[in-house]
């Protein structure tokens, strides 16, 4: 889950530095952060060749967290929903969520200490503290 996690956060950041650059000429560039989606994304996720041993358990561990997250995730519309709500937005924001998930996960970030929010982070995928 990192290289996924990663790129993510990347295109974050490049969303970010591209919408100053291009808002003075009209455009504006926003994030939509969903969480969980109701969709068959773990079932085509991308396996390694040879996955190494030692991440055997984590591996199924993650299988079974992403699993039940997505099955009872939001549905796609309302993800589709707020994307058309943030293109037709008058004075858009940077960053809109999508479902319950998302919007308790952006509070959490902004008003708990770190340690704490990393706690919630570890234990939501089954990591050991």
């Amino acid at each position: 889950m990192a290289i996924y996690t990663s790129t993510k956060h990347a295109v974050e950041g490049y969303s970010e530095s591209l919408d100053h650059e291009v808002r003075e000429h009209g455009a504006r560039i926003l994030l939509v952060e969903p969480g969980p989606i109701n969709t068959p994304f773990g079932d085509h996720s991308v396996q390694g060749d040879t996955p190494m041993p030692l991440y055997a358990s984590r591996r199924r561990t993650f299988g079974e967290v992403l699993a039940k997250n997505l099955s009872g995730g939001d549905e796609p519309a309302l993800v589709a929903k707020v994307i058309v709500a943030a293109a037709t937005d008058r004075n858009p924001k940077l960053r809109r969520t999508a479902g319950s998930t998302a919007a308790s996960i952006s509070v959490f970030h902004r008003v708990l200490p770190t340690r704490i929010f990393d706690r919630i982070v570890r234990k939501f995928n089954r990591l050991p503290n």
